[in-house]
């Protein structure tokens, strides 16, 4: 069966390809998420910006939740400040990535994937672009900060899509799922069924049929002569 496989072309292993009208409507999910995620950044950021800046922080869930708002030159979770416009080249080239892996889109999981990465990514880059202090040089606005105590860095809804989506395209990796919509798994093992060898056949007198010829004649009597016996007890 293999053998027919590999001659028709068709896959070893994993799922064939979805159909070619899947990528339509998975890079159109894509596209759904990434906008979602890119609205509610930028319309969060707006709010606390004009009702929460220079504002003592709103404790929204008393130890666990509290809105403050800064602006952060860095990476995600204030990682890397100084570095802003590193970072902008950076988020630019993620997004192009994006962009172009979607040319090959046909999984479900990961047109979701790729729609978290991509609208956190636009987000954060368009603080970078157009906020102050310069374009290009903007800082980012955070203003989610959980559990206090812990000091966990303040972030916003971009760092959050951004950090789901990477959590997920590492576990789809692992599992095998391929961005064309097939997946990969381990290859059966060999030996089974007819690709096992068969056993030489043996006569009654115990020797194998093929070496018959090669056997002395008193050879064959004395091993007659044994089965003979353990026949007779």
């Amino acid at each position: 069966m293999r053998s027919v496989q590999a001659a028709g072309g068709a896959p070893l292993s994993g799922a064939g390809p979805a159909r070619p009208g899947n990528r339509a409507r998975r890079i159109a999910l894509l596209v759904v998420v990434a906008t979602v995620i890119y609205a509610l950044d930028q319309v969060s950021k707006f709010l606390v910006v004009k009702f929460l800046e220079h504002e003592e922080p709103l404790t929204v869930v008393p130890g666990a939740l509290v809105l403050t708002v800064i602006r952060n030159a860095g990476a995600a979770f204030s990682i890397g400040t100084g570095m802003t416009i590193v970072f902008t080249v950076i988020a630019l080239t993620v997004v192009v990535a994006i962009v172009r892996t979607a040319r090959q889109l046909r999984s479900l999981p990961w047109a979701i994937t790729l729609g978290l990465l991509l609208g956190g990514a636009v987000g954060n880059l368009t603080d970078r672009i157009f906020r102050s202090p310069a374009p290009f040089q903007g800082h980012v606005v955070d203003f989610i900060q959980a559990f206090p105590v812990t000091r966990f860095p303040v972030f916003n809804v971009a760092d959050s899509a951004i950090v789901c989506g990477g959590v997920l395209a590492v576990f789809l990796a692992w599992r095998g799922y391929q961005i064309d919509g097939t997946r990969q798994t381990e290859e059966e093992p060999s030996g089974s069924g007819a690709e096992q060898a068969v056993e030489p056949a043996e006569s009654r007198d115990g020797i194998p049929e093929h070496a018959r010829g090669e056997v002395p004649e008193q050879t064959r009597e004395q091993a007659g002569d044994r089965s003979r016996e353990r026949a007779d007890g």
